[in-house]
């Protein structure tokens, strides 16, 4: 009878097992809805970064996910006390616009040590673990401006680069990309200089350059908000300066239509934010995604 008793015991034990989760669990995105996802943007003070949160909001709007926005005004230690908020707050998951490659490496590793899952949107991470990047192929996008440079100035010329955020993936990769194209032509770089991506020091380091540079043929900007900085200066010289931007905002595109800008690199900063949160959704989820997630590029011009 002893025997019997326990053998109902341990079957009854087994049982109990198996509807506690030793068989199978199925936890499909949709179970997910209400999941809250932290969003660290570079800067909320340029109108890409702004569209890439508006393109994600959208998305989380639509799948049902809490997003929870932080501008860290492109600065790495505002990043990372955005980062170290959004952790105390026991997110599901951040997304990560970093200011710097370099410097978001210890605010993806903080992320890592709390077991929150990362997803770097734009720009990369050089240091911890990212569980997927979205963005650009800036390097193609950087050979598309040198390639239109070269073919609108017959090959050869005087060029000047106005370089994004030192240290920043992007700035890196259309600086690479954009020289590796010009490389093989009579195009000459006559000044390299950042302007931080910004359009206000677009303006001044351009009115310096074309103070120090009697000879000017074209400018590739890393970004619209420079481009637009410069082609500021240029009109206020009235030299006649071919500008060439990159992300294709609303007041480039409306440039480029002008006759003003020549041309821009298209990037789709919405569909970046977009994709974040689409993959943010599988990543919670425990689905696989890609390490890496392209987003289209094209070249606007008139």
């Amino acid at each position: 009878m002893k025997k019997v008793f326990v053998l109902l015991l341990v079957l009854t034990m087994m049982v109990g097992m198996l509807g506690c989760g030793g068989g199978t669990k199925e936890e499909p995105a949709a179970d997910k809805e209400g999941a809250t996802i932290g969003l660290v943007v570079s800067t909320l003070n340029n109108p890409f970064f702004v569209d890439l949160r508006d393109g994600a909001q959208a998305k989380a709007d639509e799948l049902g996910a809490t997003l929870v926005v932080f501008d860290s005004q492109d600065d790495s230690a505002t990043e990372m006390s955005n980062v170290e908020d959004l952790i105390t707050q026991k997110v599901d998951l951040i997304l990560i616009n970093p200011t710097d490659s370099d410097a978001v490496g210890n605010a993806v590793l903080a992320c890592n040590e709390a077991g929150i899952p990362v997803i770097t949107l734009d720009r990369a991470a050089n240091d911890g673990e990212v569980a997927a990047h979205i963005a650009s192929d800036n390097i193609a996008g950087g050979k598309m401006a040198g390639e239109f440079i070269i073919d609108q100035l017959g090959g050869k010329g005087k060029v000047v680069e106005l370089e994004g955020i030192p240290g920043a993936s992007a700035a890196r990769d259309r600086g690479e990309g954009f020289n590796s194209a010009i490389a093989g032509s009579d195009i000459e770089v006559v000044a390299k200089q950042t302007a931080n991506f910004d359009r206000a020091q677009g303006l001044s380091v351009m009115e310096n350059i074309l103070q120090a540079q009697p000879e000017i043929n074209a400018v590739f900007a890393h970004n619209d908000e420079m481009a637009l900085g410069a082609l500021e200066a240029v009109k206020a010289s009235g030299r006649d300066i071919m500008v060439v931007g990159f992300d294709a905002t609303d007041d480039a595109v409306k440039a480029v239509e002008a006759g003003d800008m020549a041309a821009t690199v298209q990037q789709l900063p919405k569909e970046i934010g977009g994709k974040g949160v689409e993959a943010a959704m599988k990543v919670i989820a425990g689905d696989s995604v890609d390490a890496y997630i392209p987003v289209d590029l094209a070249l606007v011009k008139k």
